[in-house]
């Protein structure tokens, strides 16, 4: 995480603010806004209009918020975590450590843009080395709205199941720091079974791929038991 570090240090700005100051991330507010009228943020691209109804994934265009606190179980390099926890997921996890706040964004509490950005600002000032949004793929436009009211130099972690869509990628690429990727499946089958979630390897094969190509990643790889053989071993030998 060799820019990661370097902007913790000062040497460099988050790429947020590189894409602000280019007018990058006006423009990409507004394609996102384009997307929410049928929106294909995650993989499942159920073409809604977010604006009046739900997706897939419970979230309407507001934000909905299950916690948000400084967080010192993440990966090393990262802690203290300013952590976003947001209601509202594209997967259903038969075995979901957030449930049911994670699936149910009604059971979340709504902030505005303006919370959120004083609320990232502030855990900056408190020593917290990167604002990391926790499962955020339902939420790419309110994100970039909120960056663009950031005036704090702080890191973006993007912290996903990587079952998002290509739009997504490419609204985050020059905005995002560093990927905290989950590579749960390698068998359809067992994404389907076990998350709902039909053609999770291919694109958390794609994302991923994306993901090291345009920022820095940490990849967790889910050990779940008796899907060694189809799923563990099978992640390992593609990343290596």
């Amino acid at each position: 995480l060799k820019r990661y570090f370097s902007i913790l240090k000062g040497r460099e700005k988050p790429k947020f603010q590189l894409a602000k100051e280019k007018g990058l991330l006006e423009r990409k507010i507004g394609e996102a806004e384009g997307v929410m009228r049928r929106c294909e943020f995650c993989e499942r691209m159920c073409g809604v209009n977010r604006f009046r109804e739900k997706g897939f994934c419970g979230v309407r265009a507001k934000w909905s918020v299950f916690g948000f606190h400084t967080h010192f179980g993440e990966e090393e390099e990262l802690v203290p975590s300013a952590t976003l926890f947001l209601a509202g997921c594209p997967l259903r996890c038969c075995y979901c450590q957030n449930a049911p706040e994670s699936v149910t964004p009604d059971m979340g509490w709504e902030l505005s843009d303006e919370e959120v950005a004083s609320g990232i600002e502030k855990k900056f000032m408190e020593g917290c080395r990167n604002i990391n949004f926790v499962t955020p793929d339902c939420y790419v436009w309110n994100i970039l709205k909120v960056l663009k009211k950031v005036n704090v130099d702080i890191p973006v972690v993007w912290n996903s199941s990587s079952y998002y869509s290509e739009k997504t990628m490419e609204l985050i690429k020059d905005v995002v720091d560093v990927y905290l990727l989950d590579f749960r499946y390698f068998s359809n089958g067992c994404a389907t079974k076990l998350s709902g979630a039909p053609g999770y390897p291919e694109a958390a094969k794609r994302n991923l791929l994306e993901a090291w190509r345009n920022g820095e990643v940490i990849v967790r790889v889910l050990v779940l038991p008796n899907h060694i053989e189809c799923d563990a071993k099978p992640i390992l030998k593609w990343m290596r």
